[in-house]
């Protein structure tokens, strides 16, 4: 992999090629100051002072006699200068603008990279922001645009730098209906589509093994008709969904290997299927115990609720029961 087709999957190099057949999107160019605002940790964790008076939390709770533990007492100019949040009130206009545009609601998206790691941490529990504190408070909690920030050429065989001289903040409309069983990873080997893969994989869809076929012939037919020869790299991914009266629309597109999932697949496999030329596989998570929560959660394990009578407590004790039960049966010591 060379710089160039980690660069070639940046948000504003591909949009504006297959913006048609995409979903709508505003990019903004980030000053240097937001930008090391999301790298600093040395000091106290402090979403940017909203010009428009903008709440990350706006249904939280004020408990006053908790808030006087945080406030600065005068006096003590030093902490208080140190304590300021910053501001950025031009960009905050921007991307007011774009967001009211977009219809009120968009999800964030730095040059590669969502914040999906930190969406737990949202008053929505998803990616859904109507302000710009709600986007700083994502971008700032996320672990995962550190890779955006600084790794993302570490896989290059070329590699002459470490970050992008400049970065971009995609604002992209948030739609409620969105099916996340229509999501979809695409795998291309040498301008070949090799592999489809249900994109979320943490839970089965039993209507994807009705609609399987035809996905698959959409996504060949769209791969053939407008990627193919659009995207310039020969070995890449890209991500879509199918709308319910069977359009396809590009989300994303990623470097081959390197930090991107193969979810369903390996890379191994992948790599097998472009060398032996074999026919496009889709593969979708076929029943329950073909999930694999292992890979996303969205929400740190700390977080987790395993108390007695949760989802997750639950689902443990069935786990625990079911093992069990395959250990006792005549064909487990087969």
């Amino acid at each position: 992999m060379k710089e160039e087709d980690v660069n070639r999957c940046q948000i504003q190099e591909w949009y504006p090629k297959f913006k048609s057949v995409s979903i709508r999107t505003f990019i903004h160019e980030l000053p240097e100051s937001f930008v090391q605002y999301l790298l600093d940790d040395s000091g106290p964790f402090l979403l940017p002072a909203s010009i428009s008076n903008e709440d990350a939390f706006p249904n939280r709770i004020h408990n006053p006699e908790e808030e006087e533990d945080y406030q600065v007492s005068e006096g003590s100019g030093d902490e208080a200068e140190a304590l300021s949040a910053p501001c950025f009130p031009e960009l905050e206009l921007k991307i007011k603008e774009s967001i009211e545009t977009l219809g009120g609601a968009i999800f964030p998206k730095l040059n590669w990279s969502a914040p999906k790691d930190s969406a737990w941490i949202s008053t929505s529990g998803t990616l859904r922001c109507t302000t710009f504190s709600e986007i700083a408070l994502l971008l700032r909690s996320s672990d995962s645009l550190i890779h955006d920030l600084c790794h993302a050429y570490d896989s290059c065989s070329d590699k002459t730098m470490s970050r992008p001289p400049k970065f971009f903040l995609a604002l992209r409309k948030w739609y409620p209906r969105f099916q996340p069983e229509m999501e979809f990873r695409c795998f291309v080997k040498g301008q070949k589509l090799v592999g489809i893969s249900q994109r979320e994989v943490t839970t089965f869809y039993p209507v994807l093994c009705e609609k399987k076929n035809k996905v698959e012939v959409l996504i060949e037919e769209f791969f053939n008709d407008n990627v193919r020869v659009e995207f310039e790299s020969d070995d890449y991914t890209f991500d879509v969904y199918v709308t319910e009266d069977e359009r396809v629309k590009v989300l994303d597109f990623n470097p081959w290997g390197a930090f991107t999932l193969p979810l369903l697949f390996t890379w191994e496999e992948l790599e097998q299927k472009a060398r032996e030329g074999d026919d496009l596989e889709l593969r979708i998570v076929e029943s329950r115990c073909g999930v694999r929560p292992g890979l996303k959660t969205a929400v740190p394990y700390d977080y987790l609720d395993v108390s007695a009578g949760s989802g997750w407590d639950q689902f443990l004790r069935n786990a625990s029961e079911e093992l069990q039960q395959q250990t006792k049966s005549p064909e487990a010591g087969a």
